[in-house]
């Protein structure tokens, strides 16, 4: 599958697959940031990526970002879609501090990865549910 990419700056590296085995391509922060304590914010990638038909770009998190930045991606899971490929759609990571102190992450930090999935639309119809309510939030066990 070949993916359309723009960068948005000639200083903005294109996103890679690190290993011969990854399933995602991780994804870096076009400039330098500072996040204040519990503070939420939105930093660019400097990146428009183009989600072919059928499927979605769903960014994570990298299994390093909260241990070694103290930061999470605050929405948990973002889902990039297909039409969002506009000349000015980048792809931005909204990042939360969950540390007491400012952090401070340079230009190209690596701090989420993007993984492509195939999706199905469903069609949508109101209607009588066909079974009892089972409960839920821990109702099937201790």
């Amino acid at each position: 599958m070949k993916i359309r990419i723009k960068r948005l700056r000639a200083d903005i590296a294109l996103p890679e697959y690190k290993t011969p085995g990854s399933v995602a391509f991780d994804l870096a922060i076009a400039d330098d940031a500072t996040i204040a304590p519990w503070e939420i914010k939105l930093l660019g990638t400097g990146l428009v990526v183009c989600t072919p038909p059928g499927y979605m770009l769903m960014i994570a998190s990298r299994s390093s970002t909260s241990m070694k930045f103290g930061l999470q991606l605050a929405n948990s899971v973002g889902i990039i879609d297909q039409d969002y490929c506009g000349p000015q759609d980048e792809v931005k990571l909204q990042v939360r501090n969950i540390t007491d102190k400012p952090v401070t992450v340079p230009k190209g930090t690596r701090l989420a990865q993007g993984i492509f999935v195939k999706i199905d639309k469903a069609e949508l119809e109101e209607g009588e549910l066909q079974q009892e309510s089972r409960g839920g939030f821990g109702s099937t066990g201790h």
